[in-house]
């Protein structure tokens, strides 16, 4: 059974971090709930009630023995050198970023000695953001990937897993560079491609455009929801895994030359093998539960 914390501090209060402030409180997994951000959001994750403080200043982490930097993989830097010298002995810092190496890289050699930094990262999200958008079972059957670096304290990682794992989440540990490669091929690349297509129908004529608006089908609404996600937070996914992105984009162009081929030769044997074989894969996701 996992034990509470007692004071969290969630760093970030968009949609990520204020539904793991709503699922540690649904789950009684927090004594205290603090929020640090900027601008009208703390007023904001008061005034739902989702947190019990919030602060624009980075010593609200005193006193926390877990917190969380739920802010894009840009900013996770920035943000832990601000709260580090207030960090406690014994806290726990962890994260919820898309992409992993970049951030150990960015946040590893701020954390003082004696707190204890893993890295994680929950696969779940819509595409709605702030503090309203979020909801306690976001989590709820997803996947929650912790990725702690060779020397990271083992009872840190234990807690966390047990927390997760509390929230409704399954719970998974990988190395970093791995969980980057696996990623860029299971959400960056398919959000690159969201981005692409449904730029390409804003680049139409303008009758066109509107053609395709009105007779959306599935695939291509699908498309923009994907692509309706944080443009901040897919900026900085894609510039901090470039390499994992890239490598997944140059085998996309590879097999998009194959098909290419087979429509301009008619080599109908060719797009139904293709065909086919995706369908497993679909067929893998929905056994597995997460469709």
């Amino acid at each position: 059974m996992a034990q509470a914390f007692e004071r969290v501090v969630i760093c970030g209060l968009g949609l990520i971090g204020s539904s793991i402030a709503r699922a540690l409180r649904k789950h009684g997994l927090a004594k205290t709930i603090a929020a640090y951000d900027r601008g009208d959001v703390p007023a904001r994750g008061l005034s739902l009630g989702i947190v019990d403080e919030a602060s624009d200043n980075p010593a609200i982490v005193v006193g926390a023995d877990l917190v969380l930097l739920c802010v894009p993989v840009g900013a996770c830097g920035v943000v832990a050198a601000s709260i580090a010298p207030h960090l406690d002995q014994g806290c726990i810092v962890s994260d919820v970023g898309s992409v992993k190496q970049a951030v150990i890289n960015q946040v590893a050699h701020h954390i003082p000695a004696g707190v204890h930094f893993v890295a994680g990262h929950p696969i779940a999200g819509t595409e709605h953001s702030g503090p309203e958008a979020g909801f306690a079972e976001l989590f709820d059957g997803r996947w929650w990937l912790l990725t702690p670096t060779p020397d990271a304290d083992q009872a840190a990682i234990d807690r966390l897993r047990a927390t997760w794992e509390a929230v409704g989440s399954k719970v998974e540990i990988m190395p970093p560079d791995h969980h980057d490669r696996v990623l860029a091929i299971t959400s960056h690349l398919p959000h690159l491609i969201a981005y692409t297509i449904v730029g390409t129908a804003t680049d139409l004529e303008g009758h066109i455009q509107q053609e395709v608006i009105k007779f959306s089908a599935s695939g291509f609404r699908d498309f923009t929801r994907i692509a309706a996600s944080d443009p901040v937070m897919w900026r900085d996914v894609f510039l901090n895994n470039r390499e994992a992105v890239l490598e997944m984009l140059g085998r996309l162009h590879e097999d998009l030359g194959i098909l290419a081929r087979a429509i301009r030769v008619g080599d109908g044997d060719t797009l139904h093998d293709k065909f086919a074989s995706t369908r497993a894969i679909r067929r893998s996701i929905i056994d597995a539960k997460q469709a």
